[in-house]
Protein backbone atom coordinates (compact mmCIF):
# COMPACT_ATOMS: atom_id res chain seq x y z
CA UNK A 1 0.00 0.00 0.00
CA UNK A 2 1.15 3.51 -0.78
CA UNK A 3 1.49 5.05 2.68
CA UNK A 4 1.73 8.62 1.42
CA UNK A 5 -1.36 8.72 -0.75
CA UNK A 6 -4.47 9.60 1.29
CA UNK A 7 -8.15 9.20 0.50
CA UNK A 8 -11.45 9.52 2.31
CA UNK A 9 -14.96 8.83 1.07
CA UNK A 10 -18.31 9.18 2.81
CA UNK A 11 -21.74 8.01 1.76
CA UNK A 12 -24.38 10.77 1.46
CA UNK A 13 -27.21 11.53 3.82
CA UNK A 14 -30.32 9.36 3.16
CA UNK A 15 -32.19 12.23 1.49
CA UNK A 16 -29.48 12.43 -1.17
CA UNK A 17 -28.90 8.70 -1.67
CA UNK A 18 -30.93 8.42 -4.88
CA UNK A 19 -28.67 10.94 -6.56
CA UNK A 20 -25.24 10.80 -4.88
CA UNK A 21 -23.04 7.78 -4.23
CA UNK A 22 -20.32 9.44 -2.20
CA UNK A 23 -18.43 12.62 -1.39
CA UNK A 24 -14.69 12.19 -1.15
CA UNK A 25 -11.16 13.52 -1.19
CA UNK A 26 -7.76 12.24 -2.18
CA UNK A 27 -4.44 13.87 -1.46
CA UNK A 28 -1.00 13.32 -2.94
CA UNK A 29 1.44 14.92 -0.48
CA UNK A 30 4.57 13.69 -2.26
CA UNK A 31 6.73 15.56 -4.75
CA UNK A 32 5.97 13.02 -7.47
CA UNK A 33 2.90 12.21 -9.51
CA UNK A 34 0.73 9.37 -8.25
CA UNK A 35 -0.21 6.86 -10.96
CA UNK A 36 -3.76 5.52 -10.70
CA UNK A 37 -6.11 3.50 -12.89
CA UNK A 38 -9.65 4.82 -13.35
CA UNK A 39 -12.10 1.99 -14.01
CA UNK A 40 -15.71 2.04 -15.22
CA UNK A 41 -17.98 2.14 -12.16
CA UNK A 42 -21.31 3.62 -13.28
CA UNK A 43 -20.68 6.98 -11.59
CA UNK A 44 -20.33 10.54 -12.83
CA UNK A 45 -17.58 12.41 -10.99
CA UNK A 46 -17.31 16.13 -10.35
CA UNK A 47 -13.75 17.02 -9.31
CA UNK A 48 -12.57 20.16 -7.52
CA UNK A 49 -8.83 20.73 -7.16
CA UNK A 50 -6.69 23.72 -6.26
CA UNK A 51 -3.80 24.49 -8.59
CA UNK A 52 -0.41 25.87 -7.62
CA UNK A 53 -1.60 29.38 -8.49
CA UNK A 54 -4.44 29.08 -5.98
CA UNK A 55 -7.25 28.91 -8.54
CA UNK A 56 -9.86 26.15 -8.46
CA UNK A 57 -10.08 23.73 -11.37
CA UNK A 58 -13.42 21.95 -11.72
CA UNK A 59 -13.81 18.94 -14.00
CA UNK A 60 -16.86 16.80 -14.83
CA UNK A 61 -16.06 13.22 -15.82
CA UNK A 62 -18.77 11.21 -17.60
CA UNK A 63 -19.40 7.47 -17.56
CA UNK A 64 -16.56 5.23 -18.68
CA UNK A 65 -16.50 1.96 -20.61
CA UNK A 66 -12.79 1.07 -20.36
CA UNK A 67 -9.92 1.57 -17.89
CA UNK A 68 -7.65 4.57 -18.20
CA UNK A 69 -4.28 5.36 -16.63
CA UNK A 70 -4.14 8.77 -15.00
CA UNK A 71 -1.89 10.64 -12.62
CA UNK A 72 -2.59 12.75 -9.55
CA UNK A 73 -0.30 15.82 -9.49
CA UNK A 74 2.14 16.17 -6.59
CA UNK A 75 1.10 18.05 -3.47
CA UNK A 76 -2.46 18.29 -4.71
CA UNK A 77 -5.69 17.79 -2.78
CA UNK A 78 -8.68 16.89 -4.92
CA UNK A 79 -12.30 16.67 -3.79
CA UNK A 80 -14.96 14.73 -5.64
CA UNK A 81 -18.73 14.40 -5.69
CA UNK A 82 -19.68 11.04 -7.23
CA UNK A 83 -23.14 11.20 -8.77
CA UNK A 84 -25.39 8.32 -9.60
CA UNK A 85 -26.84 8.64 -13.12
CA UNK A 86 -30.04 10.17 -11.74
CA UNK A 87 -27.90 12.77 -9.98
CA UNK A 88 -26.36 13.82 -13.27
CA UNK A 89 -29.84 14.27 -14.72
CA UNK A 90 -31.69 15.86 -11.81
CA UNK A 91 -28.98 17.61 -9.76
CA UNK A 92 -26.59 18.70 -12.51
CA UNK A 93 -29.57 18.98 -14.89
CA UNK A 94 -27.69 18.05 -18.03
CA UNK A 95 -27.11 15.24 -20.46
CA UNK A 96 -23.69 13.63 -20.07
CA UNK A 97 -23.87 11.62 -23.31
CA UNK A 98 -21.11 13.71 -24.90
CA UNK A 99 -18.84 13.01 -21.92
CA UNK A 100 -18.69 9.24 -22.39
CA UNK A 101 -15.03 8.28 -21.71
CA UNK A 102 -14.02 11.92 -21.45
CA UNK A 103 -14.29 14.99 -19.25
CA UNK A 104 -15.13 18.66 -19.58
CA UNK A 105 -13.99 21.74 -17.72
CA UNK A 106 -16.61 23.40 -15.54
CA UNK A 107 -16.57 27.14 -14.67
CA UNK A 108 -14.20 27.86 -11.76
CA UNK A 109 -17.00 29.42 -9.72
CA UNK A 110 -19.33 26.44 -10.12
CA UNK A 111 -21.84 26.29 -7.23
CA UNK A 112 -19.92 29.17 -5.63
CA UNK A 113 -17.10 26.94 -4.41
CA UNK A 114 -14.01 28.91 -3.40
CA UNK A 115 -10.57 28.15 -2.00
CA UNK A 116 -11.85 28.29 1.59
CA UNK A 117 -14.21 25.41 0.79
CA UNK A 118 -11.23 23.22 -0.20
CA UNK A 119 -9.31 23.59 3.06
CA UNK A 120 -10.27 20.16 4.42
CA UNK A 121 -12.69 17.31 3.91
CA UNK A 122 -15.26 18.35 6.51
CA UNK A 123 -15.55 21.87 5.07
CA UNK A 124 -15.96 20.55 1.54
CA UNK A 125 -18.44 17.87 2.61
CA UNK A 126 -20.65 20.43 4.37
CA UNK A 127 -20.66 22.80 1.38
CA UNK A 128 -21.27 19.99 -1.15
CA UNK A 129 -24.15 18.55 0.90
CA UNK A 130 -25.72 21.99 1.16
CA UNK A 131 -25.47 22.68 -2.58
CA UNK A 132 -26.89 19.27 -3.53
CA UNK A 133 -29.74 19.57 -1.01
CA UNK A 134 -30.70 22.96 -2.49
CA UNK A 135 -31.03 21.29 -5.90
CA UNK A 136 -33.11 18.26 -4.96
CA UNK A 137 -35.93 17.99 -7.50
CA UNK A 138 -39.53 18.39 -6.44
CA UNK A 139 -40.75 15.92 -9.04
CA UNK A 140 -39.05 13.02 -10.83
CA UNK A 141 -40.00 10.19 -13.18
CA UNK A 142 -40.93 7.22 -10.97
CA UNK A 143 -40.00 4.79 -13.77
CA UNK A 144 -36.41 6.01 -13.71
CA UNK A 145 -36.20 5.55 -9.95
CA UNK A 146 -37.62 2.03 -10.26
CA UNK A 147 -35.25 1.19 -13.10
CA UNK A 148 -32.09 2.20 -11.24
CA UNK A 149 -33.28 0.60 -8.02
CA UNK A 150 -33.65 -2.70 -9.88
CA UNK A 151 -30.24 -2.34 -11.51
CA UNK A 152 -28.57 -1.66 -8.15
CA UNK A 153 -30.36 -4.37 -6.17
CA UNK A 154 -29.78 -7.00 -8.89
CA UNK A 155 -26.12 -5.89 -9.23
CA UNK A 156 -26.65 -5.40 -12.96
CA UNK A 157 -27.79 -8.97 -13.56
CA UNK A 158 -31.35 -8.33 -14.72
CA UNK A 159 -31.89 -8.50 -18.46
CA UNK A 160 -33.22 -5.56 -20.43
CA UNK A 161 -36.47 -7.50 -20.97
CA UNK A 162 -36.91 -8.05 -17.22
CA UNK A 163 -36.21 -4.43 -16.41
CA UNK A 164 -38.64 -3.31 -19.07
CA UNK A 165 -41.37 -5.60 -17.77
CA UNK A 166 -40.93 -4.63 -14.09
CA UNK A 167 -40.95 -0.90 -14.82
CA UNK A 168 -43.71 -1.04 -17.46
CA UNK A 169 -41.39 0.91 -19.72
CA UNK A 170 -40.77 -0.07 -23.33
CA UNK A 171 -37.20 -1.34 -23.82
CA UNK A 172 -36.70 0.81 -26.93
CA UNK A 173 -37.73 3.89 -24.98
CA UNK A 174 -35.37 2.95 -22.13
CA UNK A 175 -32.45 2.56 -24.54
CA UNK A 176 -33.33 5.83 -26.25
CA UNK A 177 -33.30 7.50 -22.82
CA UNK A 178 -29.95 5.92 -21.86
CA UNK A 179 -28.24 6.83 -25.12
CA UNK A 180 -29.58 10.37 -25.10
CA UNK A 181 -28.86 11.04 -21.43
CA UNK A 182 -25.76 8.93 -20.68
CA UNK A 183 -24.22 8.00 -24.05
CA UNK A 184 -24.53 4.21 -23.83
CA UNK A 185 -27.17 1.48 -23.85
CA UNK A 186 -28.95 0.05 -20.82
CA UNK A 187 -27.25 -3.33 -21.38
CA UNK A 188 -23.81 -1.69 -21.47
CA UNK A 189 -24.54 0.13 -18.21
CA UNK A 190 -25.73 -3.10 -16.54
CA UNK A 191 -22.55 -4.89 -17.62
CA UNK A 192 -20.46 -2.11 -16.08
CA UNK A 193 -22.49 -2.30 -12.89
CA UNK A 194 -21.98 -6.08 -12.66
CA UNK A 195 -18.24 -5.47 -12.96
CA UNK A 196 -18.52 -2.87 -10.19
CA UNK A 197 -20.32 -5.38 -7.96
CA UNK A 198 -17.60 -7.96 -8.67
CA UNK A 199 -14.97 -5.53 -7.38
CA UNK A 200 -16.46 -5.88 -3.90
CA UNK A 201 -15.80 -9.63 -4.02
CA UNK A 202 -12.31 -9.21 -5.48
CA UNK A 203 -11.46 -6.70 -2.73
CA UNK A 204 -12.30 -9.50 -0.25
CA UNK A 205 -9.94 -11.89 -2.06
CA UNK A 206 -12.69 -13.84 -3.82
CA UNK A 207 -11.18 -14.47 -7.26
CA UNK A 208 -13.96 -16.67 -8.64
CA UNK A 209 -17.26 -15.38 -10.01
CA UNK A 210 -19.89 -14.75 -7.34
CA UNK A 211 -22.36 -13.36 -9.89
CA UNK A 212 -23.94 -14.85 -13.00
CA UNK A 213 -20.93 -15.22 -15.29
CA UNK A 214 -20.89 -18.08 -17.78
CA UNK A 215 -17.68 -19.55 -16.34
CA UNK A 216 -14.30 -18.59 -14.85
CA UNK A 217 -12.87 -17.59 -18.25
CA UNK A 218 -15.80 -15.26 -18.89
CA UNK A 219 -15.30 -13.72 -15.45
CA UNK A 220 -11.57 -13.15 -16.01
CA UNK A 221 -12.15 -11.73 -19.49
CA UNK A 222 -14.72 -9.22 -18.25
CA UNK A 223 -12.62 -8.14 -15.26
CA UNK A 224 -9.64 -7.59 -17.54
CA UNK A 225 -11.77 -5.67 -20.04
CA UNK A 226 -12.83 -3.10 -17.43
CA UNK A 227 -9.71 -3.00 -15.23
CA UNK A 228 -6.87 -3.86 -17.61
CA UNK A 229 -5.62 -6.69 -15.35
CA UNK A 230 -6.71 -10.16 -14.23
CA UNK A 231 -8.58 -10.58 -10.89
CA UNK A 232 -5.51 -11.74 -8.93
CA UNK A 233 -3.51 -8.64 -9.87
CA UNK A 234 -6.50 -6.42 -9.19
CA UNK A 235 -6.84 -7.94 -5.72
CA UNK A 236 -3.18 -7.31 -4.89
CA UNK A 237 -3.62 -3.66 -5.91
CA UNK A 238 0.05 -2.78 -5.62
CA UNK A 239 0.76 0.85 -4.65
CA UNK A 240 -2.96 1.56 -4.40
CA UNK A 241 -3.20 1.98 -8.18
CA UNK A 242 -6.88 1.03 -8.12
CA UNK A 243 -8.33 3.50 -5.63
CA UNK A 244 -11.83 2.00 -5.76
CA UNK A 245 -10.46 -1.41 -4.71
CA UNK A 246 -8.53 0.25 -1.88
CA UNK A 247 -11.71 1.92 -0.62
CA UNK A 248 -13.68 -1.33 -0.82
CA UNK A 249 -11.00 -3.18 1.15
CA UNK A 250 -11.40 -0.71 4.00
CA UNK A 251 -15.13 -1.39 4.41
Amino acid sequence: MDKDFQYQFREPEPALADYIESIGMFFNPSDQEKEVVVMPDGRVDLFFSQTGTGTIQTLLLGLETYPEQRSVPPQTRTFVISFKPLGAEYILQQSIASLLNTAANVPDDFWDFNTDDLRDFETFHKKATQKITERLPQKTDIRKHQLFELIYTSKGEMSVAELSEKTAWNSRQINRYFNRQFGLSLKAFCTIFRFRASLEHIAQGKLFPELNFTDQNHFIKEIKKFSGVVPSELSKNQNDRFILVSVLKQR
